[in-house]
């Protein structure tokens, strides 16, 4: 059995002519991220979640650019990155649905299933999909870390427990309604 291989050393990373880590981000991370934390490495997943709110990715050039800034190597940058379910490589919607479906939210309340179900149906895409209007974006994600208020989900960095279809379906609604080119 041969192994397949894939181009890694040669590959390209497409570039944008304007860096996505600005310099008011690096003054920033200088004054108020970096501080915190006893090595550089410590402020990476802090800089992330700002790289991931400024553009709801992370693209592999801001990966490099953000590496540079923490003088950390890029693996490090990637590895973090594709190991958390909140951080992407592909743009998501105007607002994220982040639905847990670790084994306590399924056994509390409806289930993490049924919630799953009900955005799909409500929203027409699939866990890891998008809408064509770009406003959301559907994620099953592991665990939330709130198993005592479960099922619960995010919508964008907002924690919201207890969960039950009819809240979420409110939710959704309301997010529509707040997000560009909401309708009723």
């Amino acid at each position: 059995m041969a192994w397949p291989t894939k181009p890694s050393a040669t590959m390209q990373i497409a570039r944008r002519a304007e860096p996505f880590v600005t310099a008011a981000m690096k003054d920033r991370w200088t004054r108020e991220v970096l501080p915190k934390y006893a090595t550089r490495l410590g402020a990476l997943m802090p800089v992330l979640h700002d790289v991931q709110h400024a553009y709801r990715h992370i693209p592999h050039q801001a990966q490099l650019e953000v590496a540079e800034f923490l003088g950390i190597a890029p693996s490090d940058v990637l590895d973090t990155v594709s190991f958390y379910d909140e951080f992407t490589v592909e743009q998501r919607g105007v607002v994220t649905i982040g639905v847990c479906h670790s084994v306590a939210c399924e056994q509390c309340g409806c289930g993490s299933t049924r919630l799953i179900d009900h955005a799909r149906e409500r929203l027409g895409i699939t866990p890891g999909e998008t809408t064509d209007d770009g406003r959301f974006t559907l994620i099953a994600m592991d665990c939330l870390g709130s198993c005592d208020t479960a099922p619960v989900a995010l919508l964008n960095e907002t924690l919201h427990e207890n969960l039950t279809v009819e809240a979420l379906d409110r939710l959704i609604g309301e997010a529509r309604r707040a997000s560009p080119g909401g309708h009723h």
